[in-house]
């Protein structure tokens, strides 16, 4: 590079004079963009390409770095790699995200052939060969290296300096929290990819004069990244929202831009509503639909929807060709309308409190346990000889088919929400030959508004009436929510009696029906075939309601209000004393929230600046500054908000593409540091930078056991351990790095322990021995009064003390040598 070049470069600034005019009242802003604009935030010169090239090659090095290890299933490729293999597969599963990245991992298994013959099934367990685990990591891993460079092409579109820029994406290609999400098959790095392809384009998109062939195809751009983003994750609904916000910040000046007639204004608008909201939802709907498509085969994940919806699948068991009327006598299945939990049912089995009578429960699948008899109220031994069917208000006794005990309510707590004074228990009570009582009468009350229109609200159909069962005694109704029994219930859903709560969890409907009164061919009745939008909307309403209902407590979990701070992070995979945990580069991570800090303070001072009556933002760089890092900054608060309105558990990636804006946001305070400090000696303010990104190279150096799963030590590890949240275990860890070079890469290592009743030869504890992680309570371990000795890797014995602090270093598990112990275990 010559010295001239060169020095172009460094003072290459790619923002203009902004434009103002004198109108008939006041000075006003020109909105339009200068046609050179484009032209000087564009690559386009040999050094810069060159600067581009070896981004690009630091970024797949850092990705793409023994991304076939480790070698076995690392965290949430449990779920994507599991759903990307059903795909394959054409088995229906539930997922609470959209479709989009699933299908791309499929599509790029299939690719080899691979047939969805491995089920990912635990963290930790072994790949096959028939498992293309390295490819699906590489899609993952490239999509994050084109994410480097879209920051980078980002930040040249906003008005960063091509070095700036470069120095900006170098610290982004390492940061750790990006390259780790990026190498396993996980949803964040096509997520992140399409939502940095979304601000890129609509920041290309600002560059064009209104109403010109790019401005459109920006916005085009924008529009399909947009929808691939929301069709990854419904997180892209929030990039949406950040770009419907800039458009109004754009109109709102466009407005008061005299040289602007308002039908050209209106003009832009309407390409904006089709282009950033019409091709969006076309590509989120074109996705589902090859989804439902795709996904034709019946399984276990079709539990969680309605029958309707699964007869749509192919060897589903849900019953046709139901009889229609519904009357004393017949055999039914009664299946509860407002939650998922299924049909009634009752088993051999009793609440542990209460009545200790026998359990009545909801249960999702087709089970003979579901069968029930309609009978009289007032003498169960009487036997119909012509059909009477279920009129409103009707007064009928339920009798279990299997157990022959009844439908029964009465004054007891229920067994899990005992602590709500509205609802009763509910059980199964009596034996074969017992009459019952008056606590098994329940009236039928038909739901004439939710019931099919005719028939079905004048008596009880199959499938078409929907109805409530009120316990004759009491007045309370036959209820379900989704409260879940103990392991001693099989953790099936609670069914009470209530006299309260929300109605539509009252309601009931019959799906199955035999009645020996009934000729053959008598009326019957079918679910109807649910179509496209039918089952868009059902999937939507499970989506949603299952997200918001994970609660369940994680050890990983973590809140919000902390992940600017990078209190702690999330273990991946451990084993073979090497672990993958996932965090921030801290240095990054930390200056992000510091510099959003500043920037905050820097607009309060200016804001009394101004105040006073001092000018502001006379500079176009400075207003440029201001502007950009209020667009990315609003980008962050658009995507971090939400997080606060969210009861699910919630996990540090989750902070993720809030992030990515803040890192862009951050980039142009750099950017500032050189203008400003520049104007008085050229070199400070990238001596400034340089330190800073030196810094944040030589945090990644140092964590980078923990992306790639390689070889640290303790004293090393309990070093780095910065906050008490960074909670990744360094019991894990042998002492030094020597020690690992007697250990293959995929066997377990110094410290494995073998529990045996007899003794084991030493080369064969220590190589012949297939090891894997097992769950054991360290107390009964040694207590046990069977004889047990313990074993390292080497044979050498070991005494009960130091295997209670082998345990409790690696957290209450050991590596245990299945070849020989299996049986033991």
């Amino acid at each position: 590079m010559s010295k001239d070049k060169e020095v172009k470069l460094d003072v290459e600034d790619p923002v203009l004079e902004m434009k103002t005019k004198k109108g008939p009242l006041r000075p006003f802003l020109v909105t339009e963009p200068d046609p050179k604009l484009s032209t000087l935030r564009t690559p386009n010169s040999a050094e810069e390409r060159l600067l581009i090239g070896i981004l690009l090659a630091v970024t797949v090095v850092v990705r793409f770095y023994r991304l076939s290890y480790p070698n076995s299933v690392v965290f949430d490729e449990v779920h994507f790699g599991g759903f990307a293999s059903k795909y394959i597969r054409g088995a229906f599963f539930m997922d609470v995200h959209p479709p989009l990245a699933k299908m791309l991992f499929a599509g790029v298994a299939s690719l080899t052939g691979f047939k969805g013959d491995f089920d990912f099934a635990n963290i930790g367990d072994a790949y096959v060969s028939s498992v293309p685990y390295v490819l699906m990591r590489g899609f993952a891993a490239a999509l994050g290296a084109s994410t480097v460079l879209l920051m980078y092409l980002t930040l040249r579109a906003s008005g960063v300096r091509t070095r700036v820029a470069f120095l900006s994406a170098i610290c982004f290609a390492v940061e750790n929290s990006f390259v780790t999400i990026s190498r396993y098959i996980l949803l964040d790095s096509p997520l992140i990819f399409f939502i940095a392809a979304a601000v890129y384009s609509f920041k290309r998109f600002e560059l064009y004069p209104s109403n010109t062939i790019q401005s459109y195809k920006s916005l085009f751009a924008t529009g399909m990244a947009l929808g691939l983003a929301l069709s990854s994750k419904w997180v892209g609904l929030f990039t949406v929202a950040w770009v419907g916000l800039l458009c109004i910040w754009r109109i709102w000046f466009q407005v008061g831009d005299l040289t602007m007639p308002i039908s050209s204004i209106a003009k832009q608008a309407s390409a904006k509503l089709f282009f950033l909201l019409v091709i969006p939802s076309i590509v989120y709907l074109l996705f589902f639909n090859i989804h439902f498509q795709a996904l034709q085969n019946y399984s276990d994940g079709a539990g969680f929807f309605s029958s309707e919806f699964r007869t749509s699948l192919n060897g589903h068991s849900i019953p046709s060709n139901i009889l229609a009327d519904v009357g004393i006598g017949s055999t039914v299945t009664i299946r509860h309308v407002g939650t998922m939990g299924g049909y009634l049912h009752s088993h051999e089995h009793v609440y542990e409190g209460g009545s200790k009578q026998q359990q009545i429960t909801l249960y999702p699948h087709l089970d003979h346990n579901n069968d029930w008899l309609i009978q009289y109220y007032n003498d169960t031994t009487r036997v119909p000889t012509t059909f009477e069917g279920l009129k409103d208000g009707t007064k009928i006794r339920l009798q279990h088919i299997l157990t022959k005990h009844r439908l029964h309510s009465h004054d007891h707590k229920p067994p899990v929400s005992e602590s709500s004074d509205w609802q009763k228990e509910v059980s199964a009570y009596g034996f074969e030959g017992f009459e019952g009582d008056a606590n098994d009468d329940w009236i039928v009350e038909i739901d004439k508004d939710s019931s099919a229109p005719g028939e079905a609200r004048e008596r009880i159909r199959a499938i078409e009436t929907k109805f409530r069962l009120k316990h004759a005694m009491t007045g309370c109704m036959l209820f379900s929510h989704e409260v879940k029994l103990p392991k001693w219930g099989f953790e099936q859903q609670e069914v009470t009696c209530a006299t309260q709560g929300k109605p539509h969890l009252t309601l009931w409907y019959i799906e199955g029906n035999t009645n020996p009164l009934l000729p053959e061919d008598s009326a019957r009745v079918s679910y109807k075939t649910p179509s496209f939008w039918s089952k868009l909307l059902e999937a939507h309403k499970r989506m949603w309601h299952i997200n918001k209902n994970l609660k369940e407590p994680h050890v990983y979990q973590s809140d919000p209000l902390n992940w600017p701070l990078l209190l702690r992070g999330i273990s991946y995979w451990a084993k073979d004393h090497r672990q993958v945990y996932f965090m921030g580069n801290a240095i990054l991570w930390w200056a992000v929230t510091f510099f959003m800090a500043a920037f905050f303070g820097l607009c309060l001072r200016e804001l009394f600046t101004w105040q006073l009556g001092n000018p502001i933002l006379q500079d176009s760089r400075v207003l440029n500054f201001h502007i950009q890092v209020v667009h990315y900054l609003l980008g962050f608060a658009v995507h971090y908000a939400p997080s606060f309105l969210m009861s699910r558990q919630l996990f540090l990636h989750h902070y993720l593409p809030a992030y990515y804006f803040g890192i862009l946001a951050l980039a142009h305070g750099m950017d500032m540091i050189v203008s400003q400090i520049s104007k008085k000696r050229a070199s400070l303010g990238y001596g400034i930078i340089g330190v800073f990104v030196a810094s944040v190279l030589y945090f990644f150096v140092q964590y980078r056991a923990l992306i790639y799963g390689t070889p640290w030590t303790k004293d090393l590890c309990t070093k780095s351990q910065w906050m008490s949240g960074w909670d990744y275990g360094c019991g894990n860890f042998l002492h030094s790095y020597d020690d690992y070079k007697s250990l293959p890469e995929d066997a377990s290592a110094a410290q494995l322990i073998t529990p045996t009743d007899t003794v084991v030869e030493k080369n064969k504890a220590a190589n012949d021995a297939k090891s894997e992680r097992v769950d054991l309570d360290i107390d009964s371990l040694i207590a046990d009064p069977a004889p047990k000795k313990f074993f390292d890797q080497h044979g050498k014995e070991l005494p009960p003390e130091e295997v209670e602090h082998i345990v409790k270093e690696k957290g209450g598990q050991i590596m245990a040598v299945t070849s020989v112990t299996k049986n033991l275990l």
